[in-house]
C-alpha cells in the first residue's frame, strides 16, 4: 500500500472518531451497532495501523453516526 492510501486510511479512521465523539458514543457503543469488536473498531480508528474497511462497513458507521457518508470523505474542512 502506497503513503498516500495509508494516509487516506489515517484521516477516514479519524474523522470516524471525530463523529463518534461529537455523537457521545464510545468505540464497543459503535462497534456494537454496525455488528464488529471493539478491537475491530479499535483498528479502523487507530492512526497508526493500515486497517482496511469495506464499503458495507463504512455506510453502516455513517448510519449508526447519522451522517452521510460523504462527511467521512471530508478531510480537508477539518484539522485532525
Amino acid at each position: 500500500m502506497n503513503y498516500e492510501r495509508l494516509n487516506d486510511l489515517r484521516l477516514l479512521g479519524l474523522t470516524i472518531a471525530y463523529y463518534r465523539r461529537a455523537k457521545g458514543m464510545t468505540q464497543a457503543e459503535l462497534a456494537e451497532a454496525v455488528h464488529i469488536s471493539r478491537t475491530h473498531m479499535s483498528n479502523i480508528e487507530a492512526p497508526n495501523t493500515k486497517t482496511s474497511i469495506s464499503l458495507n462497513l463504512l455506510f453502516d458507521i455513517a448510519d449508526a453516526l447519522d451522517i452521510p457518508v460523504k462527511e467521512l470523505f471530508d478531510f480537508q474542512g477539518r484539522s485532525l
